[in-house]
């Protein structure tokens, strides 16, 4: 890859990281759902007006759009407005990874290997670790709801395999507009109309920034970037870099937030990064240090 677009893949990631507490400074005053709503509406108006539908069936669209805006960050918004730090809540988003690969097997018939397991075994234990944090960054309900996020996250990704969007960037953004409206709609029925008239009496300036920052650089800007990327390169080559989003998700959570680092926190991301990367990588470390046999 080359030094400029492993530049952007890295800023994209730092934008990811970050924007987890990006998120949580704007549930200060806006409802979780709510917030999520107007993110993804204005991600989607006005350039669903200049960018061609991709190739694919509205229905498609609609589920991809429902899954990502509420299944994932319409739980994940939540997850942290019920007490989930930023930097937790970005490492636990890491999970969809082991999702994904469960999916492949149900189905696609891909089969889970050894490595895989292993990985998913450690990233187990890591998740046990955070669930008995006690320095008030994590909260069941809100480790649940997150996991929930991950697990969409991981429908999401059968959902693009199975359809095949001939624009990554395109089918996200058409997708935008079927996620807004049902948050709305949830914030709604959750909360009732208080919901509505905070959206609108309580705003701020820096619940306008966190919105700014969720449409324009974490999710426009970083999604084209990104599938630019993979169009551009392998998918071994791009994929791994993701796996620094926690980091960058806990060190915005420190700078901005003052989150704790204690050893048990920091054995519990250890593990679970540890886990992803053997979970997904594990055959290839393998064949690089161990050569396959010569034939003779």
């Amino acid at each position: 890859m080359k030094l400029k677009d492993f530049a952007l893949a890295i800023l994209v990631t730092a934008i990811w990281g970050w924007n987890f507490s990006i998120i949580k400074l704007g549930l200060d005053t806006l409802d979780p759902f709510m917030l999520a709503g107007l993110r993804f509406l204005f991600c989607a108006i006005p350039l669903i007006f200049f960018i061609e539908r991709p190739n694919t069936s509205i229905k498609a669209i609609a589920f991809y759009g429902l899954l990502f805006g509420t299944g994932v960050w319409g739980m994940v918004n939540l997850g942290v407005y019920l007490g989930v730090s930023a930097g937790v809540a970005s490492l636990l988003l890491q999970f969809s990874a082991f999702f994904t690969v469960f999916f492949g097997m149900i189905f696609f018939k891909e089969k889970v290997g050894l490595q895989q397991w292993i990985g998913f075994s450690l990233a187990m234990l890591g998740l046990l670790l955070v669930l008995n944090l006690t320095d008030g960054s994590v909260s069941y309900l809100g480790v649940a709801f997150v996991l929930l996020g991950a697990l969409c996250w991981a429908l999401t990704n059968v959902v693009v395999k199975q359809v095949k969007p001939n624009n990554v960037f395109s089918f996200v953004v058409w997708a935008c507009l079927f996620s807004a409206f049902p948050l709305f709609l949830l914030g709604y029925f959750v909360n009732g109309a208080e919901a509505m008239l905070l959206m609108t009496k309580n705003i701020n300036s820096m619940a306008l920034f966190s919105i700014f920052f969720q449409i324009y650089p974490a999710t426009l800007f970083s999604f084209w970037i990104w599938s630019s990327l993979m169009k551009q390169y392998p998918i071994s080559t791009v994929a791994p870099i993701s796996l620094v989003v926690p980091l960058f998700g806990l060190m915005g959570s420190m700078v901005i937030f003052n989150e704790e680092i204690n050893a048990k926190k920091i054995i519990a991301f250890a593990l679970i990064l540890t886990g992803l990367i053997v979970g997904l990588f594990g055959n290839k470390f393998y064949r690089m240090l161990v050569p396959a046999p010569k034939q003779a």
